[in-house]
């Protein structure tokens, strides 16, 4: 399972995109994508959100300048979708995800 990457904004903030199991265990993997200060204190906002084994190795797969955009113009910076990513889906507000947990 590919694990993530960010991209830092002209701003100084980041977008950071992590696929991750979909908590619970119900069903594939997820694509989350985080707006923050700098990528601890994205990891951070998931952690805290109850996703305690997020980690961010590496660079291999940014998100893309569509995705930056989604979670840009999302009033809570967190989004998620299924991976691997169905161009028929939409973004979904974190919430949603960790409902169904």
């Amino acid at each position: 399972m590919p694990g993530g990457g960010f991209v830092k904004l002209p701003n100084g903030s980041v977008v950071v995109a992590l696929v991750l199991p979909r908590p619970g265990g119900a069903g594939g993997p997820v694509r989350v994508l985080v707006h923050a200060a700098n990528r601890a204190r994205a990891l951070t906002r998931l952690r805290n959100l109850g996703l305690r084994a997020v980690y961010l190795r590496g660079n291999s797969h940014p998100p893309t300048p569509d995705e930056v955009t989604a979670v840009l113009h999302h009033p809570d910076g967190l989004l998620w979708r299924g991976a691997p990513q169905d161009a028929e889906e939409l973004w979904h507000p974190i919430r949603a995800l960790l409902r169904g947990a």
